[in-house]
């Protein structure tokens, strides 16, 4: 398999080529590759993403309210939609990884581009500022947003609505499976409510088993 040009797509990524190759690299870089990793990076990225969609959200939604602002907030700063952009973005075949990480298929966890979509967000702040981190978020997340005909409502909390309205004792989660190596670490939880029924869902994080258990119980509760 011939290396990808990670260099050309990088600078169609961001519009140009990069000042600081090896800060990109870092971004892209696995822990089980090297030590000098993104995790740094994504910790940076995380708070730069959540302040421009917490922007761009209250500039685009004048007349909703916070509880609206932060469902929408949340959807689209989670783990899982960033897992998504970085795959539109073409992040997988990119990522730096050792070999047993790649085996175990870690080019395709949530966990993994999530926190590398953030990685290059950070990056490219530390490199462009906010201005090109605010641009790159906006062509990259925008179609989700525009989309967004509605503020989302989390499927936890629509459970315990459901619960609540049908006079039902609140959802209780047990977490019945952890598996998997650390990189991809693999949930199942198991929501029940008392009386109305359960379901079980595997996610990459305890949080987003919980939601996918929710939404399928949702779903068999609601028709």
């Amino acid at each position: 398999m011939s290396k990808p040009d990670t260099a050309g797509w990088l600078k169609d990524l961001i519009g140009r080529a990069p000042e600081n190759p090896a800060r990109f690299d870092q971004a892209l870089t696995h822990g089980s590759a090297k030590a000098v990793n993104y995790e740094r990076l994504e910790f940076l990225g995380d708070r730069i993403l959540g302040l421009l969609i917490a922007e761009w959200l209250f500039e685009r939604f004048t007349d909703e309210p916070e509880g609206k602002l932060s469902r929408r907030f949340n959807a689209l700063v989670s783990g899982e939609t960033c897992a998504e952009v970085a795959r539109t973005a073409g992040v997988p075949i990119h990522l730096v990884l050792g070999k047993q990480a790649r085996d175990d298929g870690a080019a395709d966890s949530d966990n993994v581009l999530g926190d590398v979509m953030e990685a290059l967000i950070g990056a490219l702040y530390l490199e462009g500022g906010l201005e090109e981190a605010r641009a790159l978020v906006r062509r990259l997340w925008g179609n989700r947003v525009d989309t967004q005909t509605s503020a989302p409502r989390h499927p936890k909390s629509y459970l315990q609505e459901w619960a609540a309205a049908n006079k039902r004792k609140p959802p209780e989660y047990v977490l019945t499976d952890r598996s998997g190596p650390h990189h991809a670490l693999r949930f199942t939880v198991t929501v029940s409510i008392k009386g109305a029924g359960e379901a079980s869902a595997t996610g990459a994080s305890k949080q987003e088993a919980e939601t996918a258990a929710a939404k399928t119980l949702l779903e068999k509760l609601t028709g």
